[in-house]
């Protein structure tokens, strides 16, 4: 497969739209999945990658966390990934553990997630939100239809699931095709190309490019082998590619912008930016603001 050209930001590949007659493929045919591309469309003609700025639902408490989410929006983002509280979130690291574990405590819910992303979707409803979560959370024992479901309805474009994986995600892929939400999928530096080419073609909305081998978590510098995993990944995905894990300061998100990646997905540094208390969100603002800024691909 021949990739798009560097900055295009948006795909012409067939993920989600099958020959008659054959079984679907993916989630990129559902009203999330073009929500999302349209949000990287018009990052795209605006000469950027799109920023994905992430917030912890109920972190400090679900009034500062809402108006984190809309600060967020406000400052710059052109979707948002809002993070579910878990109890035991593999693919964290210290910095959204120490927020979801306040967040736990503070009495977060997934009831209360969902509440949350109804405001944060009637309050700022052109940029499409994209909640993470494991699949405990939203599959359990059953198929994942229920969850899905009230995420759609609250106005989730597209979902994360942090540990599903395309060989058991066929059935959920098929619910969230029903409720139309994109399927996120991701791949890491350890992913085959073989592989990255399967995790890519069933990705719903964007392809999330984990930037390094660990979890989560701000760090002073990206691997230099990130500028190749993106260039191959772009080559591989007919949906747009964006970046996260370790992305903390607006060099990184030059260096993901010169390596052509479609989107950058900050975390840990938006959190730790809100303070000790997770109640700074001027300062968290300004991060977004600046984050903003280096997205320019010029």
């Amino acid at each position: 497969m021949s990739g798009p050209k560097a900055g295009t930001g948006v795909r012409s590949g067939t993920s989600g739209g099958p020959a008659s007659g054959a079984e679907p493929i993916g989630t990129n045919a559902t009203p999330g999945a073009q929500r999302i591309a349209a949000a990287f469309g018009r990052a795209a003609v605006d000469g950027r990658a799109a920023l994905i700025p992430y917030v912890v639902a109920g972190y400090p408490d679900h009034d500062t966390s809402l108006a984190a989410a809309l600060a967020a929006a406000d400052a710059g983002a052109d979707l948002l990934e809002v993070g579910l509280p878990y109890s035991d979130p593999l693919a964290d690291g210290a910095t959204l553990q120490r927020a979801t574990s306040a967040a736990l405590r503070a009495g977060a819910t997934l009831n209360g997630s969902v509440a949350l992303l109804r405001a944060i979707s009637a309050a700022r409803p052109t940029i499409p939100l994209v909640p993470m979560c494991y699949a405990n959370q939203i599959i359990g024992g059953g198929d994942g239809g229920e969850v899905a479901k009230r995420l759609a309805e609250a106005g989730a474009s597209g979902v994360i699931v942090a540990d599903l994986t395309p060989d058991e995600g066929a059935r959920f892929e098929a619910i969230a095709r029903e409720v139309g939400l994109a399927v996120v999928y991701l791949i890491a530096p350890t992913t085959t190309p073989a592989r990255r080419v399967e995790v890519a073609r069933r990705s719903g909305g964007f392809l999330y490019c984990v930037s390094l081998v660990g979890v989560t978590g701000a760090r002073t510098s990206l691997p230099p082998s990130v500028r190749g995993l993106v260039a191959a990944a772009r080559v591989d995905s007919p949906v747009p590619v964006a970046v996260g894990f370790g992305v903390s300061k607006p060099a990184h998100v030059h260096l993901l912008v010169r390596a052509g990646a479609d989107g950058i997905i900050v975390a840990s540094a938006l959190v730790d930016a809100l303070g000790p208390d997770g109640r700074d969100v001027v300062t968290m603002a300004a991060l977004v603001a600046d984050l903003r800024e280096a997205t320019k691909r010029t």
